[in-house]
C-alpha cells in the first residue's frame, strides 16, 4: 500500500477538505455582534404588541441579514405602524440637501421629514402614536446630525407622553476614545451641537439617549434595546455587521475615522473636503492651494496613524445617485491639495490631527485661508482665536482636555456607558 501523503492527488484532496472545513466554519459561525434590531426581531417585536408605533429610521436600519426594519415591522403581527420619520439624507440616505416628506409606497404610511421645514416631530405628525422606535446608525461625531434628531424626538416624546425605544447599534469608531473642545454655550441646541460634548463622544446612540435623559433632563419614558457581543474596542468592520453608507459621503470606516478631522474646515466654503469625488473627507484642497507646501507642512507634524499624500482632484456636481447640480465646492475645477491615508486606525487622533490641519492651512496660506466661519463645527471660539494667534496646537489640545467642561462630560459619560 502506498503511504506517501505528498502525492499530487493527496495534496489536492487535502486542499479540498480544508476548503470545505473552512466554508463550513464560516457558514456556521455566529456574527460577533447583533444590534438592538436583531434582538427585538428575535422576539418578533413582542415588546411593541398593542402599541401604536412611529418609526424613526433611514436606510441604515438593517439587521444582520441586511433586511430593513420597516419591512420587518410591516410583516410582523405584533407591530402597528402609524407613521415613519426620517433624518438628514432621507429614508434612502441619498439626499445631500433638505428632504421633503412623502408617502411610503409599500405601506401607504406617511414619511415625515425631520430635515425639512421641521426638525422636531410636531403634534400633528405624532397623532395616533404612543411609541417611537429609533433605529439609525450613528458614526460617533458631535456634528453628525442623527444624534440631534434622536434628542429632538425624545423632547417631543416627553411633551406628548410618548415612550421611546432606542434600538442600539455600535459606535463605528469604537467606544473608548472621546476628544475635542466642548462647544460654547451659545451653540448648545444647534443641530450640529445638540448638547455639550466633545467632537467625538465614544458612545452608542443608546448611551447618548441615557445621557440626554439623565444629564440634560429630557424626561421621556425610555427603553434601550442593547446590542449583544459588542466590545468598546471594536471598529465597525470588526463587528461582523453588514456595511451600509450611513450618509452619501461616508463610504468606509477609514472615512468615518478622518471625518472628524477633515470636516472641521467645512464651514470655510473656499476649500473642498472631497465632496463630489470618490474619496470624500480623504481629499482636501482648492485651485488656490499650494499642494506641495501643504503636504510638506503636514508631513512635518508626524500625525500618528496618517500618511499625507500630494494629490490633485476634480469635484463633480453629480451626487451618489447620478443626479447633477449638487452645490459642492469647485465643481469641474482642478484642485491642488492632499489626500489623507489612514495607516494605523488605532493610532489616529482625528480631532487633534484636524486642529493641526487648520493650523497648517493658516501657516501655508495666511493670505487666503481663514477660520472665521468654523465656529459651529469646531465648537469653541477660543480654539479659533488661539489658532489665529498662532498658539502651538499642543497647547490648544492640552487646554481643551483640562477644561472643567470636558472633565464634566467624561464624568457624565461614565455613568451611562452600558458596554
Amino acid at each position: 500500500m502506498n503511504t506517501n501523503t505528498n502525492t499530487p492527488l493527496t495534496r489536492i484532496l487535502l486542499c479540498v477538505l480544508i476548503a470545505v472545513a473552512t466554508l463550513t466554519t464560516i457558514a456556521n459561525a455566529k456574527p460577533k455582534v447583533v444590534t438592538g434590531l436583531d434582538v427585538m426581531q428575535r422576539d418578533d417585536f413582542a415588546a411593541l404588541k398593542g402599541k401604536k408605533v412611529g418609526l424613526v429610521t433611514n436606510h441604515s436600519g438593517i439587521n444582520i441579514k441586511g433586511e430593513h426594519i420597516l419591512d420587518l415591522m410591516h410583516a410582523s403581527d405584533n407591530v402597528q405602524l402609524v407613521g415613519i420619520f426620517t433624518p438628514e439624507h432621507g429614508i434612502r440616505g441619498t439626499e445631500d440637501r433638505h428632504v421633503d416628506s412623502e408617502v411610503d409606497e409599500a405601506t401607504g404610511l406617511p414619511i415625515h421629514s425631520l430635515y425639512g421645514k421641521t426638525r422636531k416631530p410636531t403634534a400633528e405628525m405624532l397623532e395616533g402614536i404612543d411609541t417611537l422606535v429609533f433605529d439609525i446608525q450613528d458614526i460617533g461625531a458631535r456634528f453628525y446630525t442623527y444624534i440631534a434628531t434622536l434628542g429632538l424626538c425624545m423632547e417631543a416624546a416627553q411633551e406628548h407622553g410618548i415612550t421611546v425605544y432606542v434600538l442600539d447599534r455600535p459606535n463605528p469608531l469604537g467606544g473608548t476614545e472621546f476628544d475635542g473642545p466642548i462647544q460654547d454655550q451659545e451653540l448648545v441646541g444647534n443641530f450640529t451641537a445638540y448638547v455639550p460634548m466633545p467632537t467625538t463622544h465614544g458612545m452608542t446612540v443608546g448611551e447618548l439617549a441615557l445621557l440626554f435623559k439623565q444629564t440634560h433632563e429630557i424626561d421621556c419614558e425610555l427603553e434601550i434595546i442593547r446590542c449583544e457581543g459588542w466590545k468598546r474596542g471594536m471598529l465597525f468592520d470588526e463587528t461582523g455587521l453588514p456595511w451600509v453608507n450611513p450618509s452619501p459621503n461616508m463610504r468606509s470606516v477609514n472615512e468615518e475615522i478622518i471625518y472628524t478631522m477633515v470636516a472641521l474646515t467645512e464651514g470655510n466654503k473656499d476649500i473642498s473636503v472631497g465632496r463630489g469625488t470618490d474619496r470624500p473627507f480623504e481629499y482636501l484642497g482648492a485651485p488656490w492651494v499650494d499642494g506641495d507646501a501643504l503636504t510638506a507642512e503636514l508631513r512635518s507634524r508626524n500625525l500618528p496613524g496618517i500618511w499625507v499624500m500630494r494629490t490633485t482632484f476634480i469635484p463633480s456636481g453629480t451626487d451618489i445617485t447620478g443626479r447633477e447640480n449638487y452645490p459642492y465646492q469647485f465643481i469641474d475645477e482642478v484642485c491642488q491639495g492632499v489626500r489623507f491615508v489612514v495607516t494605523d486606525r488605532r493610532a489616529v487622533r482625528p480631532v487633534e490631527a484636524g486642529t493641526h490641519m487648520l493650523d497648517a492651512l493658516l501657516k501655508v496660506h495666511p493670505e487666503r485661508y481663514n477660520v472665521d466661519k468654523l465656529h459651529k463645527l469646531v465648537g469653541a471660539k477660543w480654539v479659533l482665536d488661539a489658532l489665529e494667534a498662532r498658539e502651538p496646537v499642543e497647547a490648544i489640545v492640552k487646554r481643551w482636555r483640562e477644561d472643567p467642561k470636558f472633565k464634566a462630560f467624561a464624568e457624565a459619560r461614565t455613568k451611562v456607558v452600558m458596554y
